[in-house]
């Protein structure tokens, strides 16, 4: 299919119909974070993965699994710690023997990875061996086992979360690693009220389940919509001008040149085009806005623009940059 055009108005009505429906889902099991749960619904429609840092007791872990039941999905979940082996994610071979016969094989035990949606608790606790064995997955959508390739489920997404404030004993992802999620998602404090209703929600007859209101073949088909949506030739041009000018060597920005190590590479501008058709289709769009683009940059590129030496003397943010660069750069 060509272009979003070739849909049936019935079908993109009923589609964003779905999506509506998943967001008030998950909003009445997770207080406030509205911006969070738009993010993490974007990055399921674009088909990518998400990491997600903040402190604890925000409800990562509670955002996640509300997703998987609000979409009718396989959710398993895995805590990174320093002895986790790739085995332990991956699987691993046992050997078995077959009574009646006595002959004797090794057969592949599917470990945790083999879900749809996988929640890697702070992933950065795992030494970098283990950090990798989700290197396949997460771009292949496959396990490697022994010389056999085992293929995912889909829709396959991983959501892994990172703590920004305990730094002892972790093991920094790696720019390959970092440059597989689609989306940085940043979980801030709740507002007081919002506190205040969590707080009461949560020590009284406890949270509710979310409401299975999407199946996996309709998140299928969306997911096929977003890939559709239109995006104007400039709106394009826009974006990969954007990704480009976080490189000190190509830019005109001053504070990409002054605080930047290292800018994004085109897997970026791939990103920030399905990120943006994701969002437009949040907003029951079926065209790509300057907008849209506008809004994902730092989600998109907050983790894969590196900071110079400079930069963390001086206390710069990424998201301060990176606001600088979209000032900066305009669309024609």
């Amino acid at each position: 299919m060509d272009s979003a055009i070739a849909w049936s108005e019935n079908e993109i009505g009923a589609l964003s119909a779905k999506v509506a429906a998943l967001k008030a889902s998950m909003s009445r099991v997770i207080i406030g974070q509205e911006n969070v749960i738009d993010s993490l619904i974007i990055c399921l429609l674009a088909g990518g993965h998400a990491l997600v840092e903040g402190v604890p007791g925000l409800g990562k872990t509670l955002l996640v699994k509300s997703l998987s039941q609000a979409t009718d999905m396989d959710f398993h979940r895995v805590q990174f710690t320093p002895d986790l082996m790739p085995s332990d994610i991956v699987g691993t071979e046992i050997l078995e023997e077959d009574h009646a016969t006595r002959k004797r094989e090794f057969r592949f035990q599917r470990g945790p990875v083999f879900t749809q949606v996988l929640l890697a608790d702070e992933i950065n606790r795992a030494p970098p061996k283990t950090q990798s064995a989700l290197l396949e997955a997460m771009q292949e959508r496959s396990v490697t086992f022994a010389g056999q390739t085992h293929m995912l489920p889909k829709p396959f997404f991983v959501l892994a979360t990172q703590n920004p404030i305990e730094q002892a004993g972790t093991y920094p992802l790696p720019e390959a690693q970092l440059d597989r999620f689609l989306l940085r998602i940043d979980v801030v404090y709740p507002t007081e009220e919002e506190e205040i209703a969590m707080v009461s929600a949560t020590t009284h007859a406890g949270l509710k389940d979310a409401d299975p209101v999407m199946d996996v073949a309709t998140l299928l088909r969306l997911q096929q919509l977003v890939r559709d949506i239109e995006i104007g030739d400039h709106l394009l041009a826009y974006a990969t001008r954007l990704v480009r000018a976080t490189r000190p060597a190509l830019t005109t920005v001053p504070a990409v040149k002054k605080h930047v190590g290292w800018g994004a590479g085109p897997r970026a501008g791939q990103a920030l085009v399905l990120a943006s058709k994701a969002r437009a289709l949040m907003h029951n769009r079926l065209a790509v806005t300057r907008e849209d683009i506008g809004e994902m940059l730092l989600p998109v590129l907050a983790h894969r623009v590196i900071r110079n030496f400079e930069a963390e003397a001086d206390g710069v943010a990424i998201a301060d940059i990176l606001l600088a660069l979209r000032e900066h750069i305009r669309p024609d």
